[in-house]
């Protein structure tokens, strides 16, 4: 069994998509594409089985949002 997903990210700016997008390329090296197109980034997911695909989808979601907690953080200082 073949399972896919495209996971689209839409960021308010250039600036936070590109820091997302970098933090997140290398993590994402041999597991997920990635995209980075202005202010948005498309993530592609392909799994032979649905244990690693939920696994990959999971971490992939768990990092942007700790990149996402990051940026904001730091953004206030």
């Amino acid at each position: 069994m073949k399972i896919k997903a495209e996971i689209n990210l839409e960021y308010k700016d250039k600036e936070y998509s590109e820091i997302s997008y970098k933090s997140l390329e290398v993590d994402n090296e041999g597991f997920v594409e990635s995209e980075l197109k202005e202010n948005i980034i498309n993530f592609k997911i392909k799994s032979e089985s649905l244990g690693s695909f939920l696994n990959t989808a999971d971490d992939l979601i768990a990092s942007e949002i700790l990149v996402e907690n990051l940026v904001k953080n730091i953004k206030k200082e």
